[in-house]
């Protein structure tokens, strides 16, 4: 079996290598970056990807790819290891198309059961995150950015960090026009009207290290 791990921690890849190869897994190739692992998944077509979602690339970055993958595989199981509680992240996660999430700090046990679980085409989702995102459902207590796109929370989390919408399309990689149409889709969604309203909803709901596109 070939897995394929996405993480910059080095802890972190050592502790995941050591229980792969624990579980008999014979080909493990490793990346540092979200860019890179898109190279070495092309070249290696593992079985198993697992990747953190923030890295440098902050952890919308991570959802992008995941989003960018799933355009080219349906089928590849995805396991994200995560520092990231925040339901937002774990629920979209989920919706581009991770087959199970992991908190960074999940004993060898709970990885071992979730790796087994989405080698096997299953879900998972460990106990405590299920059902806050459950409880959160029932209660409809949605974080009101949760109905944004991938692109909209990428521009709102730049916008927060105050940058102007030209550095904002460069970073992004479309135009100047586009940023404008979507920063007014934003305002609109979110029910304000000016720049700074925006801003304070962004700072309010977004989660830390979430900025950045990832490729």
């Amino acid at each position: 079996m070939k897995v394929l791990i996405i993480d910059d921690h080095p802890i972190v890849i050592q502790g995941c290598r050591r229980l792969l190869e624990d579980m008999g897994v014979d080909e493990i190739s490793v990346a540092a970056t979200l860019s890179e692992g898109f190279r070495v998944y092309r070249q290696r077509r593992p079985d198993l990807i697992i990747v953190d979602l923030s890295m440098q690339s902050g952890a919308l970055g991570g959802l992008s790819f995941i989003r960018r993958l799933r355009v080219h595989d349906e089928r590849t199981p995805i396991l994200v290891l995560s520092m990231h509680s925040d339901r937002m992240i774990v629920s979209r996660a989920l919706e581009v198309g991770a087959n199970g999430y992991l908190l960074k700090d999940t004993s060898s046990e709970e990885f071992v059961k979730a790796f087994r679980r989405v080698r096997e085409g299953l879900p998972y989702l460990n106990h405590e995150l299920a059902s806050q995102i459950a409880f959160m459902e029932a209660r409809g207590d949605r974080n009101p950015l949760s109905r944004m796109t991938l692109r909209e929370l990428q521009t709102l989390s730049l916008i927060a960090e105050g940058k102007p919408y030209i550095s904002i399309a460069e970073e992004l990689h479309v135009s100047y026009k586009t940023v404008v149409n979507t920063s007014a889709q934003l305002k609109a969604k979110l029910g304000v009207r000016t720049l700074p309203e925006l801003m304070r909803i962004a700072i309010q709901h977004l989660p830390a290290n979430a900025s950045k596109p990832s490729m």
